[in-house]
């Protein structure tokens, strides 16, 4: 008898079997699947110049690359960078030909850094995508049955002097073929767009987006953004836009600030005149309270999907007085350097995520981390090279730097984050993540470190001079009560003339505290509108005195206390906050041009 037709149901779930397969069957073999890929990743580079230089000599053995082979940050790989970014096509990092640069949200010498990517590697990150939602469908069920209100955004890119892409990897991917051609799949069937999330021009692009979620929300079973502050500016922005969408809602007409041809086409084949659904949003939006709106526009959710870990977690109260408690999940583990791994348990608690590294991404090592400093040395002895780890050979409970070899040209790459081994799956550790080392500011993408924030005071405070005052002791705190969040900065102030200073000389300052962040900072405030403008408050004199007297209170060493450059801790906030004199906001945007090419350093 003639086997019956099979449903779609039938190969979704043969599918999502194929996948959990996978996984299984990777981290049980977690060490040989390394050796494997170590030893593809130097066979298919063996004449490359990199490793040839590093006496390698076409040797793909594990214990001779880990001797001969140096543990390297971005500033070592810069020089061989900027080669290729100049025009220089010989085999440098890889034999494959760099296709487009990565620009992470790191930075070197204030700009963003540049990471080699080759095209074959596209695919790569896309496997681990379709990883995602088979996992997610062992814990929710009938995914497949409803839409993804997903807010996703392009960023502005440029070309390097030889003419090669330089782009965020989420960028990359929207305007591959992976994503813009893609077959169709109930679990990439988004209810935007791809015209909407491809626009350039930010309120066209959430405007858009959101006006379709809002037509599909009997259809939206789970709501995401990448990072859980992108998430939240959507809701702000429904808060201020939503009587323009109703009114787009019940006439089925768009409105007339969405310029952009494609995406009106886009948005137009799908809206149609709803009264009682524009009534539906007037209602709940109009009660003035937001608390669940997520769950009263689109009530069929199931979930919210952001990025909730790291720096990302001071949005955790807010998401969940939007959601009305609903799930946070967190389910990869990402950078522009490599795609890394997946969250096996995405229905955890945010403050419990973990993510399994798949061994087949890239070659893991792990930098032993002192569990009182995060702060790891900048550059490594031999001793120190020697005591990085493999992927099956961490330990439980310790922390450590990951370091990585990637397929795309990456040898024994510091990627800068800390780890903790959670726990394990098979014979693959997981881990959740600790923090970015020396990261001491975040609001969006942006990372602003110790040093950066230390030379940006410096050129501030010049502002001071004129009226004999400098600032006597400062810390710094990420502010996410506003939205969008914003950098606040504490003086506490040594005033030593009689003259005033009159408020547009500390706006001088904000202003050139931004000037002097780095572009990915600049970036945020002037085209994505992702932070707002910086804040200086003013302290009474004596208010660091007492922050001391706090910490030893709780414990701390009176001759090794030195005063926090950034702040976190809310009781420490609220002592700051209760010490303000005054406060003043930079009066606007700082210098940011698309495509700038600082970042290049011409040979």
């Amino acid at each position: 008898m003639p086997e019956a037709p099979r449903d779609d149901g039938y190969e979704l779930a043969e599918k999502n079997k194929k996948i959990l397969d996978f996984i299984e069957d990777v981290t049980a073999n977690a060490d040989q699947v390394q050796q494997n890929v170590l030893g593809e990743i130097l066979s298919r580079n063996a004449n490359v110049e990199y490793l040839r230089r590093h006496r390698l000599n076409g040797q793909t053995d594990r214990d001779t690359f880990k001797k001969l082979l140096p543990v390297i940050t971005y500033e070592d790989v810069q020089p061989d960078i900027n080669r290729i970014a100049n025009g220089d096509t010989s085999p440098i990092l890889t034999s494959k030909p760099i296709t487009e640069f990565l620009t992470s949200s790191g930075t070197s010498g204030g700009e963003r850094k540049l990471m080699p990517t080759i095209e074959e590697e596209l695919g790569r990150r896309c496997f681990l995508y379709s990883l995602l939602m088979p996992i997610m469908s062992q814990f929710v069920g009938d995914l497949e049955k409803g839409k993804g209100m997903y807010l996703l955004f392009t960023k502005s890119e440029s070309k390097t002097p030889a003419g090669i892409v330089a782009r965020p990897v989420l960028t990359s991917y929207y305007k591959s073929p992976y994503f813009r051609d893609r077959p169709f799949d109930p679990y990439t069937n988004y209810t935007s767009p791809n015209d909407t999330v491809l626009c350039p021009d930010s309120y066209q692009s959430m405007y858009s987006q959101l006006l379709c979620g809002l037509i599909q929300n009997q259809h939206v079973f789970r709501v995401g953004a990448i990072f859980a502050s992108g998430f939240i500016r959507a809701i702000r922005f429904l808060e201020k836009h939503w009587t323009l969408l109703c009114h787009d809602i019940r006439t089925g007409t768009l409105d007339p600030l969405i310029t952009d041809p494609p995406v009106r086409e886009a948005v137009m084949r799908i809206l149609k005149a709803d009264p009682a659904l524009a009534e539906l949003v007037h209602r709940e939006c109009s009660k003035g309270c937001w608390q669940g709106i997520i769950t009263r526009l689109w009530p069929n959710t199931k979930y919210v999907d952001v990025i909730v870990t790291g720096t990302m977690a001071q949005y955790i109260p807010t998401l969940d007085y939007y959601s009305n408690g609903l799930p946070l999940v967190c389910t990869m583990y990402a950078s522009s350097e490599c795609y890394f791994g997946v969250n096996l348990n995405p229905l955890c608690k945010p403050a419990h995520v973990s993510y399994t590294l798949i061994p087949t991404m890239c070659y893991y090592e792990f930098l032993p981390v002192n569990r009182s400093d995060h702060l790891a040395p900048t550059s490594l002895n031999h001793s120190q090279q020697q005591q990085l780890l493999d992927l099956v050979d961490v330990k439980l409970g310790h922390e450590y730097e990951l370091v990585v070899t990637t397929h795309a040209g990456l040898y024994r790459y510091r990627v800068g984050d800390i780890l903790r081994v959670s726990g394990f799956k098979n014979k693959a550790p997981q881990f959740s993540f600790v923090c970015r080392k020396n990261v001491v500011l975040s609001i969006d993408s942006d990372k602003t470190d110790e040093v950066e924030l230390q030379n940006a005071m410096k050129n501030a405070v010049t502002h001071l001079v004129p009226f004999d005052a400098h600032v006597a002791e400062y810390t710094s705190y990420a502010d996410t009560t506003t939205i969008p969040g914003h950098y606040v900065l504490y003086w506490e102030l040594n005033l030593k003339g009689s003259t005033p200073i009159p408020p547009c000389v500390y706006e001088d300052c904000c202003l050139t505290l931004e000037e002097s962040l780095n572009s990915v900072y600049r970036q945020g405030r002037v085209s994505d509108k992702s932070i707002g403008p910086l804040e200086i408050k003013i302290v009474e004199h004596g208010t660091f005195d007492k922050l001391m007297d706090y910490a030893i209170s709780l414990g701390a060493s009176i001759n090794q206390y030195k005063a926090p450059r950034c702040v976190k801790f809310a009781p420490i906030v609220e002592l700051l906050n209760s010490r303000v004199t005054s406060n003043y906001f930079s009066p606007k945007c700082p210098k940011w041009v698309p495509g700038h090419k600082q970042w290049i350093h011409q040979s």
